[in-house]
């Protein structure tokens, strides 16, 4: 029996408040996105891709809609996540692992990193992630890395929302800001509101920190890592065309 080790330096959200997170991101409302994904990947790969190792799932809303055409391995450092993504897909493959030194000891077709990828907050932590990306990606397959923010359209913002399930109410309020823009991180401080059944509402306050780098360095990151580089514009009906982009690595 594998022993999961609880990683004590993730933000709450990944750790004590883990089994909130299907009211704090709905997987319905991944649908969109995950299409966008499907079909970049579909135009990009060398051939029809059937396997996908998502590194950084978190609690498996792009794996809920993804796993209708891929067969999914998916990874994360929060044992609490995995758990939350365990029982939303229970037919996908659950390994537990850090996307910057993971190996596995094969490839698949595609090799998939969401927004977990803005954890990697220096230049040498996202080139191991995008080295780890390489290693698991087949000759002909692609990689897709998907940040929330790129330096050159970061803009500070704020954002809520927050949803009711079953016995349990959670709402929120997120405040993105650059506090030194000489340097690859911003901060994220996100205020939880929580509900359980008719008791008291609890404050949780959080603090995200994420990387930001340049679309420059997003492209030389890859191709140092065996990748022939692509960007494109992230296409998603809640965002202003060309605010953020979506990196892929071919393996060709």
């Amino acid at each position: 029996m594998t022993v999961m080790v609880e990683p004590t330096h993730l933000p709450k959200l990944y750790r004590e408040l883990a089994d909130w997170w299907p009211v704090l991101s709905a997987p319905e409302e991944y649908a969109e996105e995950a299409e966008f994904y499907r079909q970049t990947i579909l135009s990009h790969c060398g051939y029809p891709p059937k396997t996908m190792l998502e590194l950084g799932c978190g609690g498996g809303n792009n794996a809920s809609h993804l796993k209708a055409h891929f067969e999914l391995t998916l990874v994360d450092l929060s044992p609490g996540m995995l758990a939350v993504s365990r029982k939303l897909n229970p037919e996908c493959e659950h390994l537990q692992g850090d996307m910057r030194d993971i190996r596995l000891g094969r490839q698949f077709d595609v090799v998939f990193i969401h927004d977990a990828i803005a954890y990697m907050t220096t230049e040498s932590d996202l080139r191991r992630a995008i080295e780890t990306a390489y290693c698991h990606c087949k000759p002909g397959g692609v990689a897709l890395f998907a940040p929330d923010q790129v330096r050159e359209t970061f803009k500070t913002s704020t954002d809520h929302g927050g949803h009711d399930g079953e016995g349990c109410s959670l709402r929120y309020l997120e405040w993105a800001w650059d506090p030194d823009p000489e340097d690859t991180r911003y901060l994220v401080y996100m205020v939880y509101l929580l509900r359980r059944g008719d008791n008291a509402v609890r404050c949780v306050e959080d603090r995200h920190e994420l990387g930001l780098f340049s679309h420059d360095d997003w492209m030389r990151l890859i191709r140092e890592a065996g990748f022939q580089p692509k960007s494109l514009p992230f296409g998603h009906s809640l965002l202003e065309p060309g605010s953020t982009f979506v990196f892929l690595g071919l393996n060709w």
